[in-house]
């Protein structure tokens, strides 16, 4: 119970902890923070936070609201949505005392092994800034993430609870391990890393399937200090090779097969081909390898199969290659954590470069581990009994944050998912939540999309009563598949939370919140608290003040979760992010800001397109070309116009409900596009295409129809992970139609 306090001394800020939704009461007499509990809400916040009035004219207030019953006078409510209120009050002291907001946030998220900063000693907590990169935080503190990921749970009454579920290729393929039983794992396999030379700071490489045994080879990294490199298991050996080359790793660890969809990837094959490519032959002194039958096996069952796998033959090289799956049973089940400095490097992923050349970017230990945890919590609401179920590859950023690190730093419960969405068929998602009852799910726009072909009927099949939160990430989320998702998976009861964020980032820097923000479809909303957002005029690099503006999105002032480097170039990490707009982070990405100070996010810089003078974002056309019932998908792209500067040229995947001709929908399209945009923005070339070139994740690959709409189709490069690289030539002909005149 809160102590009766002046009203006018009080203010209200929202805070989550592992417990779930907290608000904040601060008093400005005693300079200091109480906390009182605040139960979820639902999504009509601005009906449910207002209090309510009984017969007898006596008003009854809100049930999250702390018990003020000695504050005599009453006042009218100052807005409809009080929760919006008090996040803008608090999202501006986050940024006022942001220093102060960052080490409450650590000193409550995290386990220190030593932790020299309190409330009033944390003015050294941040220390450089953007004009060197030389951005440090928490400095001097230490931890280890996997402890704080698995151990400090065991310690803390969650020994049975159940940390991750996996789910495989077939959907009979299930397995759940505690918080207990993954620690003995994890130390296994970090015993194992050691006893093959690996220690503090060694990178490991990491090219797995989404197996069990990925995420706990990335936390026995990070229990071992080491710093892991996870390749996406679609990428050609040339660009693991590339690399395994650029890190330096003389350790890879793989599988010896991947399976998607019934379909078997030769992993292992793939591991070879890089090892001899580039100086890797010099560098890689061990391949360590898991078989995919035997890891995924439960410890009472025989060796799982009949996907036609018997076959599968692995070629190992002597004093070289060494079997996982014979290593861990000789290994001890407990590897004492090391504790990490809290700007030590904890793993490097890549990410696409505007030079087609891959950045390698290094994240940092506390800093990450802080970000994640708090952006897990704040974002979802996350809960004690939430099960939450992230459908990215550990090969992403997704994976690292919301797959593995933000929901066990948690103490939550993680599904893995090992296929796609329509493998055995397009109910795969919706079986998979009412199965194991997933309150939390959170996916790509482009899998949404992908699933709407399919019709409303298919969600309807399913029991989805235990969703509470759907998730969006990867990209903008148009209105109508988020129309789709919110009534036909949401059943209009559930938020959805438009999530936008890097890989540079680390975790979410823009997004509704439940209960908290009234929801937009197509908008990530608001800043995340501690995140100062701005919009600047793109070429003067001024900031636009006020609502209904556009301009490029950019973050004035470090915040924890941000990547230091680029590996073995920091120059190019300044130059990337930091010189474009001098004091200022640059996402690259361009934005709106509405009218009730909502953001929008419009697409890349470079995917702003110059038609006759007007700026047209590509996500702007691709929402009304799939606001046609025929369309499932939709990809926008410009190229060079001697008259126009740039033409608008755009690709679109039909549902398998369409009947119309190619000809009419080109034209329905346009006519399409002209009503919700403008005449200014139809496209010049519509192509009516069976598929797009998409990643294994589902990723469209923009670079790839840029090339060939501008005739560089000898240009591409490397396009191994397409999940369907024949796409490309069907694209390239029908360009060349068009560019003949043979088509519309």
């Amino acid at each position: 119970m809160v102590a009766p306090v002046c009203k006018t001394a009080l203010l209200l800020a929202l805070h989550l902890s592992s417990n779930g939704l907290h608000a904040f009461i601060h008093s400005l007499d005693r300079g200091q923070i109480v906390r009182s509990r605040v139960e979820s809400v639902t999504l009509n916040v601005a009906k449910e936070l207002t209090g309510k009035t009984v017969d007898n004219d006596q008003h009854v207030p809100p049930d999250h609201m702390p018990d003020m019953e000695e504050i005599a006078l009453k006042y009218p409510a100052k807005s409809e949505n009080t929760a919006l209120e008090r996040y803008k009050s608090d999202y501006a002291l986050s940024l006022a005392k942001n220093k102060q907001f960052w080490q409450k946030r650590a000193a409550e998220l995290i386990t220190w092994d030593h932790y020299p900063y309190d409330e009033n000693k944390c003015d050294d907590i941040m220390m450089g800034g953007f004009e060197f990169g030389d951005i440090a935080w928490f400095p001097g503190a230490k931890m280890n993430v996997c402890a704080n990921a698995i151990d400090r749970h065991v310690q803390n009454g969650k020994t049975h609870q159940v940390a991750m579920i996996w789910e495989g290729d077939e959907p009979g393929q299930v397995l759940k391990f505690t918080y207990s039983e993954l620690l003995r794992k994890v130390s296994a396999i970090a015993n194992a890393l050691k006893s093959q030379g690996v220690k503090k700071g060694d990178v490991v490489t990491i090219y797995m399937p989404m197996i069990p045994q990925l995420p706990m080879t990335m936390l026995a990294c990070m229990r071992l200090g080491a710093v892991h490199s996870v390749v996406f298991a679609g990428f050609s050996s040339a660009a693991l090779s590339s690399r395994i080359s650029a890190s330096k790793s003389s350790i890879v660890v793989t599988a010896d097969i991947g399976v998607r969809a019934a379909k078997v990837i030769p992993l292992k094959k793939i591991v070879d081909e890089a090892i001899v490519m580039n100086d890797c032959k010099d560098i890689v002194k061990r391949v360590l390898v898991y078989e995919r039958e035997r890891s995924i096996a439960s410890d009472d069952d025989a060796v799982p199969g009949d996907v036609g796998l018997s076959d599968n033959k692995i070629n190992w090289v002597p004093n070289r290659d060494v079997n996982m799956n014979d290593l861990l049973p000789k290994q001890r089940p407990y590897c004492p954590p090391e504790s990490m400095d809290a700007e030590d490097p904890s793993f490097i992923l890549y990410t696409s470069g505007s030079t087609g050349q891959p950045k390698g970017l290094v994240h940092t230990t506390a800093g990450y581990a802080v970000y994640a945890a708090h952006t897990i919590q704040t974002t979802f609401d996350l809960q004690p009994n939430d099960i939450f179920a992230c459908m990215a590859d550990c090969g992403w950023i997704t994976g690292h944050s919301y797959v593995v690190y933000g929901p066990l730093l948690s103490g939550s419960t993680t599904f893995i998912f090992e296929s796609t969405p329509l493998y055995p068929d397009a109910g795969r998602y919706w079986d998979m939540v009412q199965r194991h009852k997933i309150s939390l799910f959170y996916t790509a726009p482009t899998a949404v999309r992908s699933l709407i072909r399919y019709g409303d009927d298919v969600p309807k099949k399913y029991d989805l009563s235990s969703l509470r939160i759907l998730g969006s990430v990867g990209e903008p989320i148009n209105p109508a598949a988020w129309s789709w998702y919110y009534e036909a998976v949401g059943n209009k009861k559930c938020t959805i939370v438009d999530t936008y964020w890097q890989t540079e980032t680390g975790g979410h820097i823009l997004t509704n919140l439940p209960g908290v923000t009234p929801m937009k479809p197509g908008s990530c909303a608001l800043p995340h608290y501690g995140i100062d957002c701005v919009v600047l005029d793109s070429v003067t690099g001024e900031i636009v003040e006020g609502d209904d503006v556009e301009g490029v999105l950019a973050i004035r002032g470090p915040w924890p979760g941000m990547a230091r480097t680029c590996l073995g170039d920091h120059a190019r990490y300044l130059e990337t992010y930091f010189r474009p707009y001098e004091g200022y982070y640059f996402t690259g990405d361009a934005v709106r800001r509405d009218k009730d100070g909502y953001y929008f996010i419009t697409g890349r810089v470079d995917d702003v397109l110059n038609v006759s003078g007007h700026r047209i974002g590509t996500a702007e056309v691709e929402s009304a070309l799939v606001k046609h019932p025929s369309v499932a998908q939709a990809a926008v792209v410009g190229r060079p116009h001697a008259i126009k500067g740039e033409a608008i040229v755009a690709f679109a995947t039909v549902t398998e409900s369409n009947t119309e001709d190619d000809d009419e929908l080109v034209k329905e399209l346009r006519a399409l596009v002209r009503g919700e945009i403008g005449p200014f923005a139809s496209p010049d070339i519509i192509c009516i295409t069976p598929s797009l070139p998409m990643t294994r994740s589902g990723k469209i690959m923009r670079r790839v129809l840029r090339k060939i709409s501008t005739g560089e189709a000898d240009q591409l490069g490397d396009v191994s992970t397409l999940a369907d690289p024949s796409v490309v030539d069907t694209l390239i002909d029908l360009i060349g139609k068009h560019d003949t005149g043979l088509n519309p």
